[in-house]
């Protein structure tokens, strides 16, 4: 069984590029275009995994994690923030939000796919 992955991504080029790349190492994409489709995508469709841009419109990703650990049949969900902004007071503010991991952009696929490796091992999934 295939690891269900919600992208929430409000760019374009920057979704259709990792929904390719993801798809061709064997995941299921789903995907999200701000905070609040988020938290409704994964009520809806039980991903296992979110990849979470942090700029969004709506609903920040930081409230959108937020409002996901909110939810008790979400609360293991693990989140992996996607953001341009590499401070370390970001990472801790992903961190601080709920998310289990941190992924600066660019993305690096390699870092990216160890990262949900650690996070939903392919034997797993389901």
């Amino acid at each position: 069984m295939s690891i269900k992955i919600l992208i929430v991504e409000d760019n374009d080029m920057n979704l259709d590029m990792l929904s390719r790349r993801l798809i061709r190492k064997g995941y299921e994409i789903i995907a999200a275009r701000d905070g609040q489709a988020a938290i409704d995508t994964a009520l809806a469709q039980r991903p296992d995994l979110v990849l979470m841009d942090m700029s969004l419109p709506v609903l920040d990703g930081w409230e959108a994690t937020k409002a996901i650990r909110g939810h008790a049949e979400l609360a293991g969900l693990p989140v992996i923030a996607l953001t341009a902004h590499a401070m370390e007071s970001d990472r801790q503010s992903a961190l601080d939000a709920g998310c289990n991991d941190f992924h600066t952009k660019p993305i690096d696929l390699a870092v990216l796919l160890e990262q949900i490796n650690g996070l939903v091992p392919h034997d797993a999934a389901g």
